[in-house]
């Protein structure tokens, strides 16, 4: 039996979904499963190293999952592809398929079990770590619509550092340049958000990860928030903003935040619960 885990990336919608994976498929691995990563894309490939997977196959879409997985095996699944009655068939033919909520109200459609887990945190966020004093600003790793340029104002003179994305263009970066304070290069993440005194944000994924280190975190809403959501953010004690609202950001204080570790779960928590539903 081989564990796969498909999750869907891509320039226009980041790479959160890859850190979860990749917190996950690192549990799994040190309980000694055979486990294989599966991309639709390969920036992720190489992004997954820097994580700790240093194994994974590019396929299409999640409609060639079966071109990799065979019977017997068992599928974790986070994608909001739709998989064309694909779906069906793998529940019939693999061990166990897990897929991964897309909304609020998604439901096991042909058996397979819904993980409703909006936090998977890698243990690595839940070290302690000496903080500097700064404030990174992290839009994620994708920015196709330029978002970040046509809000400069919000910006301007906010003695702010810039954690770029992994999608970001050079050329975008020329011009970003102007804007902040500093620049970070991608493959900084993990240490940036472990040792900032200050997060501000749009990443839910950077969110979690930021509140468990200790940082103090700004999350900026550029979507609506499942009610779950909402809770989990206040439990975080994480300040939100509308959009990117300068005057409201400037009149943010950040508290003395508590530790927030009781109201977050870890990917190896999570895992247990998997492996004992597949009977392992």
């Amino acid at each position: 039996m081989k564990l796969y885990y498909y999750a869907h990336t891509g320039h226009k919608n980041g790479l959160d979904r890859l850190k979860k994976a990749t917190a996950l498929l690192k549990e799994f691995d040190k309980k000694g499963l055979d486990t294989l990563l599966l991309v639709n894309d390969f920036r992720a490939s190489l992004v997954a190293r820097e994580f700790g997977i240093a194994d994974s196959v590019h396929i299409e879409t999640i409609q060639d999952i079966d071109a990799i997985a065979t019977h017997g095996d068992v599928v974790i699944i986070d994608s909001p592809e739709d998989d064309r009655g694909r779906l069906e068939k793998y529940c019939r033919e693999f061990r166990h398929v897990f897929r991964f909520a897309q909304s609020e109200d998604d439901a096991s459609r042909y058996g397979e079990t819904v993980l409703d887990e909006p936090v998977v945190i890698d243990e690595i966020y839940f070290e302690e770590y000496e903080k500097e004093d700064r404030t990174v600003f992290f839009l994620s790793d994708s920015d196709a619509d330029k978002t970040i340029l046509s809000n400069a104002d919000f910006f301007k003179d906010m003695d702010m550092e810039l954690l770029l994305g992994h999608y970001f263009y050079v050329k975008y970066e020329d011009d970003l340049a102007k804007i902040f304070k500093k620049l970070h290069e991608a493959e900084e993440y993990i240490e940036l958000i472990c040792k900032s005194e200050r997060i501000v944000t749009t990443s839910l994924q950077c969110v979690f990860e930021a509140r468990v280190s200790g940082a103090k975190v700004v999350y900026i809403l550029t979507k609506p928030l499942s009610v779950n959501i909402k809770k989990i953010l206040s439990l975080l004690q994480v300040e939100t903003l509308n959009g990117f609202d300068r005057h409201s950001y400037q009149q943010v204080v950040f508290p003395n935040t508590l530790d927030c570790h009781r109201n977050t779960q870890k990917a190896k928590k999570i895992v247990s619960n998997m492996m004992n539903i597949i009977n392992l």
